[in-house]
């Protein structure tokens, strides 16, 4: 994918976060220029990966198959000293653009939707080695507060302001239902940690090699700059 692209989109999701009337922190707004001047204060975003990230997952068709992210806030399995077992973040997702089938080894997460559209889930439990659908297996989840039963490979729809509760080894993708509208996820889940924690069902690649074709208009998660003062 294009830097411009990265660029582009970045740009058109802050402008959609604000008219939905979510108010992000203010890292979220830091330039690449801003960012060659912190230092040690702000490990915290660095280590955890806060800030936006974005990806097509490999496939080339980010309008079919893709993602813009922002984690708010997330805990450190690898910092001892870090005793959050939590993490925050939000999804943008638009009509018919979808997130790859994939489950997590560890991390239960709630998926809310907070506002646009209608987002469509479809579910099903991985089989034992994790390396496919289980077709018999029916699903039960939670669906604010309340059970829901789902066939194998059934779908869930959330309205504005309903949620669902994912755990560990469930299969899911997500998208947007068609004629409904751009839409504003929430998730909240244990410590996300998406350099080991993701599943996928079939070959995906979660963080992108970009093509510089201009500057950077914000920096991903992935690519922050040692602190300042730090040689390289």
């Amino acid at each position: 994918m294009k830097r411009s692209e990265v660029n582009r989109l970045i740009k058109g999701a802050e402008k959609f976060v604000k008219a939905r009337g979510f108010l992000l922190p203010p890292f979220a707004y830091w330039t690449p220029g801003d960012w060659k001047k912190k230092g040690r204060e702000v490990d915290e975003i660095r280590k955890n990966m806060l800030g936006w990230d974005l990806s097509d997952f490999g496939s080339g068709e980010f309008s079919k198959m893709g993602l813009i992210l922002f984690t708010i806030r997330n805990g450190n399995l690898k910092d001892k000293k870090d005793s959050r077992n939590y993490a925050e973040k939000i999804i943008i997702v638009n009509e018919c653009q979808a997130a790859p089938w994939h489950f997590h080894w560890h991390k239960t997460e709630d998926i809310i939707n907070r506002g646009g559209g209608v987002l469509v889930l479809q579910l099903a439990w991985s089989t034992g080695d994790g390396k496919a659908l289980d077709k018999n297996r029916q699903v039960v989840v939670s669906t604010d507060g309340v059970k829901r039963k789902v066939a194998p490979l059934g779908k869930v729809e959330l309205a504005p302001g309903e949620s669902i509760t994912l755990p560990h080894h469930l299969y899911h993708t997500f998208y947007g239902k068609r004629g409904k509208g751009r839409i504003l996820i929430g998730e909240v889940s244990n410590v996300n940690d998406d350099t080991v924690d993701n599943c996928f069902l079939n070959p995906a690649v979660r963080f992108m090699e970009l093509v510089e074709d201009e500057p950077a208009y914000r920096l991903l998660s992935n690519e922050y700059p040692k602190p300042f003062g730090v040689r390289p």
